[in-house]
């Protein structure tokens, strides 16, 4: 699924967007800080209507065809550990 690397780079891309986030988190201590980020990254995708994973695909993506198979590569990482056939997936999700 998603690696530690690129989510790291999206909660950055993020960040950039949100300079007044990282003013008001600035005191905290680095675990707080940290927490505070992924709070606020998971309120931003609720609020854009996609899954956290689904925003990290977005901020990370050089254009709309990479997101698209980075998109389809998650959904065949879940089906193969459901132990599903691709296609039953993907009718079941409407993919």
């Amino acid at each position: 699924m998603l690696n530690d690397a690129q989510q790291q780079l999206a909660y950055d891309r993020f960040l950039a967007a949100h300079p007044e986030l990282v003013e008001e988190i600035g005191p905290l201590a680095a675990h707080e800080r940290q927490q505070q980020v992924a709070w606020a990254f998971e309120d931003e995708a609720e609020a854009r209507g996609l899954e956290p994973w689904e925003y990290t695909l977005e901020l990370t993506a050089s254009g709309p065809e990479e997101l698209a198979q980075m998109r389809e590569a998650v959904h065949r990482q879940v089906a193969e550990a459901l132990g599903m056939a691709w296609e039953d997936y993907r009718t079941l999700n409407g993919l």
